[in-house]
């Protein structure tokens, strides 16, 4: 089986919608989904709302997206093609105690593909994606963590004509590395679903 991970710098430069496309692009491996999402102090792992809870039974909350059209992150992996999704939410710097049961769900699918930076503390997947935007300034730290095993940096078109102005981020960790542009509305291209498809083939990770 075939674990694929898609992480980026920070928010909102187009995780989930990479995740989605490959999905949609390549349906022959069969992918079961991960949005994984780490809520801070002050916000509960159960639904996302604020609130004052720190019982143990909100410390992870693990849910399967059953309805493609409600618009959440997960609900666009299913949409996508995705034969399961799962929402996985924990407090900050609680993953580790999902852990069990994101391998458990790894185990029985067919493939794996997650959205997630700090999931590479836990799993060393057969292919690690990034997603990088000149012209965003956050760069999170999980991301700086992980940056020298991308196999590959997926690139925002709107950013390329920008210098990264990214805070303690070396620019040897990105030498040697492929890399693919993409852009709205599905961030993604023909060459980088075929590197995709290639590289899992090379791993030997073929849908089955």
């Amino acid at each position: 089986m075939a674990v694929v991970v898609v992480g980026g710098h920070s928010r909102s430069v187009g995780k989930t919608s990479v995740v989605a496309s490959l999905i949609a692009r390549l349906p022959e491996f069969r992918w079961t989904a991960f949005k994984i999402t780490q809520y801070g102090h002050g916000f509960c792992t159960a639904d996302g709302a604020p609130c004052d809870c720190q019982t143990d039974d909100h410390t992870i909350a693990i849910s399967a997206e059953r309805d493609p059209g409600t618009g959440t992150d997960s609900a666009r992996f299913l949409a996508a093609g995705a034969v399961k999704s799962l929402w996985v939410r924990t407090r900050q710097g609680m993953l580790a105690e999902a852990m069990p049961r994101i391998r458990k769900e790894i185990a029985a699918a067919e493939n794996a593909i997650l959205e997630s930076n700090s999931i590479l503390q836990f799993l060393r997947p057969d292919l690690y994606l990034t997603v990088l935007d000149n012209a965003t300034a956050d760069f999170k730290d999980s991301a700086r963590l992980f940056l020298d095993r991308a196999d590959a940096i997926l690139l925002r078109e709107s950013g390329l004509k920008l210098e990264p102005h990214w805070t303690g981020v070396s620019a040897r960790l990105l030498e040697g590395k492929p890399r693919f542009v993409i852009a709205p509305p599905d961030f993604m291209s023909d060459d980088l679903v075929e590197f995709v498809r290639a590289a899992l083939v090379t791993h030997g990770l073929t849908p089955r």
